[in-house]
């Protein structure tokens, strides 16, 4: 496999990493429409233990089977599959080296009480993640959970692991739980902090949301308004949480959240672009369409990191 010079340049900032955990990145950014270009598009569905089968798949009932993702991740031309143990098994054999696999080893779901706070169990390993040939694990955290110095330590030990076995990790950094309002979850500082938490943690990959510009933490606003730290834009404000993962020196793709219009989607990847992003993660707002409309809206979104749209 080949390797572009933006992606030469993108694996030198990954200083110390084993040869094996920068060849899986490679492999990643050089997959599909986008390989070669620095910029990435990844499916992610693991709706299905997070929210339920019916409310991620009765849109599409195609999506129950585990089979038409891979293959809509393949004939999108996208740079990799995401999904949970049950989810990459189930089309393991049939999909071998077709696109790259992440294995999500941790997961939570809906039916948890309150009382059990915002935690994930481990549902998955890194020698699964070898057994399927997945590129990357994935793996999430939740600042500002009472849960979260766990979550730190959880993913220290599998990080330690799957780079010891070439195997990238990709941390999900999604602040929620009693020290995060609804408004922090998405406010700009939160997301900035969540990125530099991801990349401390020695994510290769960092996957955040979108933010607002709201300013949640009173300490950093008196600090975002003293350095006048521009955050009146979408674009301004993927420009800061890049700034916030080494300087632009990790792989930070954006989520792509609930259902929306199609021009939503457009004006996220257009923003999460010239903001200097490397990508999208899109999972509800690609596998939730009928199959069609979801070919024609991802590629759409290949042509905007192209920067033809």
């Amino acid at each position: 496999m080949r390797s572009s010079k933006i992606v030469q340049k993108i694996l030198s900032n990954y200083e110390g990493e084993t040869a094996g955990v920068k060849g899986n990145l490679a492999r990643m950014l050089m997959e599909g429409k986008l390989g070669g270009t620095g910029k990435m598009i990844i499916l992610p569905v693991d709706q299905g233990f997070e929210h339920g089968p019916a409310r991620s798949f009765a849109m599409n009932s195609a999506g129950y089977d585990p089979h038409y993702h891979y293959q809509l991740a393949i004939d999108a031309g996208l740079n990799a599959y995401a999904a949970p143990l049950g989810m990459l098994e189930a089309g393991a054999d049939t999909f071998a080296g077709q696109i790259p696999t992440i294995l999500k080893v941790n997961s939570a779901n809906s039916l948890m009480g309150e009382g059990a706070g915002k935690n994930q169990a481990i549902t998955a390993s890194v020698d699964d993640a070898l057994r399927l040939g997945c590129a990357a694990i994935g793996f999430t955290i939740y600042p500002g959970s009472d849960q979260q110095l766990e979550m730190y330590e959880e993913i220290k030990d599998m990080r330690r692991e799957a780079a010891a076995k070439g195997v990238a990790s990709v941390i999900w950094s999604y602040p929620r739980g009693p020290a995060i309002t609804k408004d922090g979850e998405t406010a700009i500082d939160v997301a900035a902090y969540a990125a530099q938490i991801a990349a401390l943690l020695g994510a290769h990959i960092i996957k955040i949301k979108l933010s607002t510009d709201h300013l949640m933490l009173a300490e950093a606003k008196k600090v975002y308004e003293s350095e006048k730290i521009d955050i009146a834009t979408q674009t301004a404000r993927v420009r800061h949480c890049m700034d916030a993962a080494f300087g632009g020196r990790r792989i930070v793709i954006f989520s792509g959240g609930a259902a929306k219009g199609a021009d939503a989607v457009y004006d996220d990847a257009r923003a999460i672009r010239d903001g200097g992003g490397h990508g999208s993660i899109i999972g509800r707002n690609s596998f939730q369409r009928p199959r069609a409309d979801a070919l024609t809206m991802l590629g759409k979104l290949v042509e905007i990191y192209r920067g033809r749209a």
